[in-house]
């Protein structure tokens, strides 16, 4: 997906993808991570996710990053924060309350940026890019990511021919063999097609929604 798409979606208020609460696979397995109290975390691709709210209530430093500079304002003021902005390596950061906001291209992260990420909270990166760019990026987070870090991944898993994406099918195989190298775990697999009348119009059968604990 080229970046104009997204900066579209956001400028259309298309972002059907945003979530109206707490996602509650990160309220249920996020303690199960065990981190230790005030933890970088690295949320990739992140809009204006309430996630990365209740991330930081957790007493964590919360990472964002995001394309779209409109979603990155928008986080700031629905929470009513002022946050200071300034420039790094290409990337706009907006930090308050322990919340940093990186605008720019995940693509473009290097090491020294995400240094002290001890985990990381992917619910709608990995299923909004199309297969080749998955890769790029599973390669991108094993590359930048510390060999201690730990994480949650929530992805689809559905008949791609009946439906293009976003969100995109990731099939269990494809993400075990992303994450080669660290250990895998299905920590809960449901049914969701019943709530998803998108998937229901176009006539696919069966949409699994998978969440991973990922550690190396």
């Amino acid at each position: 997906m080229e970046p104009a798409f997204w900066q579209q979606r956001w400028a259309n208020n298309q972002i059907g993808f945003h979530q109206a609460q707490v996602n509650p696979y990160l309220q249920a397995f996020w303690p199960g991570l065990q981190l230790m109290p005030g933890s970088r975390v690295l949320v990739p691709l992140c809009g204006k996710s309430l996630d990365l709210a209740w991330l930081a209530g957790q007493g964590h430093e919360v990472m964002g990053v995001e394309l779209s500079r409109q979603a990155v304002q928008a986080f700031f003021d629905e929470h009513g924060l002022q946050p200071q902005v300034r420039q790094h390596n290409g990337f706009e950061v907006w930090s308050s309350a322990g919340i940093e906001l990186w605008c720019g291209d995940f693509f473009a992260l290097q090491a020294q940026d995400v240094q002290g990420c001890a985990a990381f909270y992917d619910r709608a990166a990995l299923i909004a890019l199309p297969v080749a760019m998955r890769t790029g990026y599973l390669q991108a987070l094993s590359a930048l990511l510390r060999e201690s870090c730990r994480g949650l991944v929530v992805t689809f898993d559905y008949d791609q021919s009946l439906l293009g994406g976003p969100p995109f099918s990731v099939g269990d195989d494809e993400l075990r063999q992303g994450f080669a190298g660290w250990q895998v775990e299905v920590l809960e697999q449901a049914e969701v097609i019943e709530g998803n009348p998108k998937f229901q119009q176009a006539g696919v059968p069966s949409l699994l929604e998978r969440v991973y604990k990922v550690s190396r």
